[in-house]
């Protein structure tokens, strides 16, 4: 019987790969032995090519991305060589749009389907069984079929890891932004709310380490009314899990807000794409948005405080410059919990990569052919705004700074601005924030805005500041901030008076972790919280 082994490469150790599981089950529902191997960049490419090499398979397929495009065409070139009667078939975005150009360069690709791949590969496993010449290029088309998919994992793959899973309820996307390969879609292809509802039960049974289910909708919300009954569905206790969403802010009305509101903390993540905030840049690239109704939204969704907003920025786009980037950064900083400064990537397919020269964009010919200029933003800018994103993530996003962040911010007119500086003295001093242990990153944070100094009050408070963060995400020893002085002592009676304030509220602590610091704060260093004491009575900080 035919063998057929499907590789998944993913970026990241807590990352799953749904399209080989959607392949797989098409395969093996019409009767193929078809199975998957899972692993990420982070492991042995010799142990990846062994466990290939082992499986003996008659067919391989390769899910290609721009993040594993290069170690995927190695692996296979060597299993070649190794196998060389198995057919390698290669499928995926990252090879939909250059197929040709693929097989011109790499011989020992025997065939690459592009499109959709489940009835894609259940036409090369027929040819192949048959004895029939297979085509080197085969179109998937679209699968009609994916509502019936369900949710794709089983509970013997995932007992014990705590992973980020996967789930499609719909397919397509209505939007036709010139950047992304979800515009060539042709329109979208939703499940039914009740549907939905009904597989999302299903991953109930599996682990219960599951991290996140996110959904892969490109605009989940895309239909106003189904999404607010797979929400409305999802505010039911027999949803335990966590489910992150990437939708439209603009779409959101009174009734979303409302019943966004009814989820209790953690249940729901959201994820907004923004891009910038230049009308003229989004017209430009195919967005029609209302930038205050998103921003608006966005501020709304986040005041909230139930649910954890990501909000994405692209630098690189045609229209806007380092001064313009600078301004759709500020507009979106402190609206959400996380925001992400992406770069321009030229997907092969997208409509911006064929019209890279009309805003005279250069761009890396290697995946994942980042932008390296534009007409209007330098090399130099970029590489400027790459160390802002590194302060960006170390410094807010991280959350371990988040104390001190709200004290600095509140100073500076620009956030944009501020960073920039940090990141313009990182590199006066040919260093770079990623070379920085945690420790030297909260004393180089206080030094580069205080000096040596705590005299005056702003020194004070930030040392104040950087020292609760500390102790509230790391458990070593307190780096020392200038003069500040923040001891540790012992107080029997103030750490009584917390553990019966705390006992009668039902909040949870570690008695044996419990410090005093200063004349009036608590440090619960096994749970990492801070707790302030003011007029008799406690307060978390």
């Amino acid at each position: 019987m035919l063998k057929i082994i499907l590789l998944a490469l993913n970026s990241g150790y807590s990352h799953t790969n749904l399209a080989v599981r959607c392949i797989k089950k098409r395969l093996s529902d019409v009767g193929f032995d078809a199975d998957f191997l899972e692993f990420s960049l982070k492991d042995r490419r010799g142990a990846i090519l062994s466990a290939l090499f082992d499986r003996d398979a008659d067919i391989y397929g390769f899910s290609t991305y721009i993040w594993n495009r290069r170690e995927l065409l190695s692996l296979a070139s060597d299993l070649k060589k190794l196998r060389p009667g198995a057919r390698i078939v290669f499928g995926g975005p990252e090879v939909s749009f250059d197929a040709e150009e693929l097989l011109e360069t790499n011989s020992f690709i025997d065939c690459v389907i592009t499109g959709e791949g489940e009835d894609g590969f259940v036409k090369l496993a027929r040819a192949v069984e048959s004895g029939e010449n297979i085509p080197k290029i085969l179109d998937g088309g679209v699968f009609e079929g994916f509502e019936r998919a369900g949710i794709l994992y089983s509970q013997n793959e995932l007992a014990g890891e705590r992973r980020m899973l996967y789930y499609e309820s719909s397919r397509g996307c209505p939007y036709r932004c010139a950047y992304c390969l979800s515009s060539l879609s042709g329109g979208v292809r939703a499940k039914t709310a009740e549907l939905t509802l009904d597989e999302l039960l299903g991953f109930e049974s599996l682990s219960a380490d599951i991290g996140v289910i996110k959904f892969v909708d490109r605009t989940f919300n895309f239909d106003r009314r189904r999404a607010r009954e797979i929400w409305r569905g999802l505010l039911d206790g027999k949803y335990t899990k966590r489910y992150h969403f990437e939708i439209c802010g603009e779409l959101l009305e009174d009734e979303d807000f409302e019943l966004l509101a009814k989820f209790p903390a953690g249940k729901i993540q959201l994820e907004i794409g923004v891009q910038s905030t230049n009308p003229e840049t989004l017209s430009r690239v195919g967005r029609r948005t209302d930038i205050e109704r998103l921003l608006g939204a966005i501020s709304r969704l986040h005041s909230l405080g139930n649910m954890h907003i990501h909000a994405d920025l692209i630098a690189g786009l045609p229209g806007e410059g380092f001064e313009r980037f600078g301004q759709s950064f500020d507009e979106l900083f402190g609206r959400c919990d996380m925001l992400q400064l992406g770069f321009l990537k030229l997907l092969r397919g997208s409509r911006l990569r064929a019209e890279a020269d009309s805003f005279g964009c250069v761009y890396s010919d290697e995946p994942p052919y980042e932008v390296l200029s534009t007409d209007c933003l330098s090399f130099s800018e970029l590489r400027r705004l790459h160390a802002i994103d590194d302060l960006l993530d170390r410094y807010v996003n991280s959350g371990a700074f988040s104390r001190s962040m709200k004290l600095i911010m509140s100073r500076e007119k620009s956030p944009f601005g501020l960073l920039d500086r940090l990141a313009a003295g990182f590199e006066r001093n040919g260093r770079s924030i990623r070379e920085l242990s945690q420790a030297n990153a909260y004393s180089e944070l206080y030094g580069r805005l205080c000096g040596d100094g705590t005299d005056d009050e702003f020194g004070n408070q930030l040392a104040l500041a950087l020292s609760l963060d500390f102790l509230t995400s790391q458990k070593t020893s307190l780096p020392r901030f200038g003069s500040f002085d923040f001891p540790r002592r012992e107080d029997r009676e103030l750490k009584r008076g917390f553990t019966e304030w705390a006992d009668a509220r039902s909040v949870g602590y570690f008695a044996p972790a419990l410090e005093v610091r200063g004349d009036d704060y608590i440090i619960d260093r096994k749970r990492l919280r801070a707790y302030r004491r003011s007029d008799g009575r406690f307060a978390e900080i």
